[in-house]
């Protein structure tokens, strides 16, 4: 079910989160402090290591879309890449800005989701798209998957969620149920997390009887908390804590002048965050667990995203 930022304050692993968190602020919150911090270092860092294009992805018709203020859409991709494995992407969000009318979109996809692999032509859990063929294959797989465009990706490594809170100073969550995981007590109501507690709040599961749905939950109320303290211009004196996460495990089609225009022309998307979690049937093939959208399921959502704005 879609929740609305104004109407609702809103394990497995810590990969969950960290993609969205970190692509928020920079997209929506860290730009205004781009725009107003000292630009060489952090302009160097974006354009010399986070800067990786695809040929998926036409950039001269997003920098259009955003000379516009047209909706975008960006695709948030978390993996847990390591020396001996190239990894999945466990997290696969489509988030479209919509400045005109001052929202945001998020919509989850299911890591699980059964679909065609673009560029392999099987059929298989969506995110496998990134072990096969990396963020290339993923942009092509959802775009398919969806019927949409995509304009930008941002490929996260999941690796320091608690450096990354405790860079923009910790966050605020509403808790809506009691529970304890790793060793950390978190009661009902709002709560002040630092990095090693935010970690623990968004791997909660078993104690949570909505199970998966209630820890996407958790894990957007942690994406609003990290926009609203980018959003906060104090966070210009802490840029460089910042661009030293991003830097060491982040990498996006984005350059630092795409960054600045959406930070100039998008900002106010973050006003109204509205958040889906696609929902399918639970299956086994082959013996492999899988999630299988219906038709109307896949539909509703395109419409969600194409329509978004208009």
């Amino acid at each position: 079910m879609a929740t609305r930022q104004g109407k609702h304050k809103t394990g497995k692993k810590k990969k969950w989160i960290w993609i969205t968190v970190i692509a928020v602020i920079l997209v929506i919150g860290g730009g205004s402090a781009y725009a107003y911090s000292i630009l060489h270092n952090v302009q160097s860092t974006v354009d010399t290591k986070l800067h990786k294009p695809i040929d998926g992805i036409d950039v001269d018709i997003t920098k259009q879309k955003v000379e516009k203020k047209e909706p975008i859409n960006i695709l948030l991709l978390g993996v847990d890449e390591r020396a001996y494995d190239k990894g999945r992407s466990d997290t696969m969000i489509v988030m479209t800005l919509d400045p005109n009318n001052n929202q945001m979109q998020l919509v989850s996809i299911p890591r699980d989701t059964r679909t065609k692999i673009i560029g392999r032509g099987t059929m298989d859990k969506i995110n496998h798209s990134y072990a096969f063929g990396g963020s290339e294959m993923s942009v092509a797989t959802v775009e398919n998957f969806l019927d949409i465009d995509l304009d930008y990706y941002v490929r996260m490594n999941m690796q320091g969620l608690q450096q990354l809170v405790d860079a923009v100073g910790g966050i605020t969550v509403t808790n809506d149920r009691a529970f304890t995981q790793g060793g950390h007590t978190f009661d009902a109501g709002e709560l002040q997390l630092n990095g090693d507690k935010a970690l623990d709040y968004v791997r909660m599961r078993k104690e949570d009887p909505r199970g998966d749905l209630g820890r996407n939950e958790r894990q957007r109320q942690v994406i609003e908390g990290i926009i609203r303290e980018g959003a906060n211009l104090n966070v210009v004196n802490k840029i460089d804590g910042i661009m030293d996460v991003l830097g060491n495990n982040m990498v996006t089609n984005m350059k630092f002048a795409d960054m600045r225009d959406l930070a100039s022309n998008y900002r106010s998307a973050r006003k109204d965050i509205s958040t889906y979690q696609m929902a399918g049937q639970g299956t086994r093939i082959g013996g492999i667990y899988y999630q299988q959208m219906s038709d109307e399921e896949v539909a509703k959502v395109h419409e969600m995203i194409v329509e978004f704005g208009a």
